[in-house]
């Protein structure tokens, strides 16, 4: 046998399978490389994309809650307003309640004081009455002067 010969027939059955690969399995390979590479590209693109979007989610979470706060803020304060309105409220209807009830207890007293007055008065009629009548009875008919004791009931 010849090296020569032995030599030249490997080379040419290396030949034919290096075109063998290239024509049939390099292409297949090569498609499958750069399907992986895209899908790979397209996984970074979407995680950028995520981080991105979960980014202004976060942002917008926090303008959100940041209008919740002020919000809150404002509906406190105006609570705490309107707290303080409905204890004047309360102050001044207080106030006038009171008022009233001092105005008509010292109606009902300025009532009881003339109701007093007139007992008093009544009372000192019928005791100067009974007074005069005893001095008077041995000396004057008390049915011929009754309106006389009368008029000075009233002037008392």
């Amino acid at each position: 046998m010849n090296i020569n010969a032995t030599l030249l027939g490997q080379a040419i059955t290396f030949a034919v399978l290096i075109w063998f690969t290239v024509k049939f399995v390099w292409p297949p390979l090569l498609a499958a490389i750069e399907e992986r590479r895209q899908t790979i590209a397209d996984g970074l693109a979407s995680a950028d994309r995520g981080k991105h979007d979960l980014e202004l989610a976060a942002k917008r979470a926090a303008d959100a809650i940041r209008e919740a706060k002020e919000k809150a803020a404002d509906i406190v304060a105006q609570a705490e307003k309107r707290g303080q309105q409905l204890v004047e409220e309360a102050k001044q209807a207080a106030q006038a309640e009171g008022e009233r009830q001092l105005v008509a207890a010292k109606a009902e007293i300025e009532q009881e004081a003339v109701k007093v007055r007139e007992a008093l008065r009544q009372r000192v009629a019928d005791l100067a009455v009974a007074g005069a009548e005893k001095i008077l009875r041995r000396e004057v008919d008390a049915k011929a002067h009754a309106s006389l004791l009368a008029d000075i009931g009233r002037e008392l």
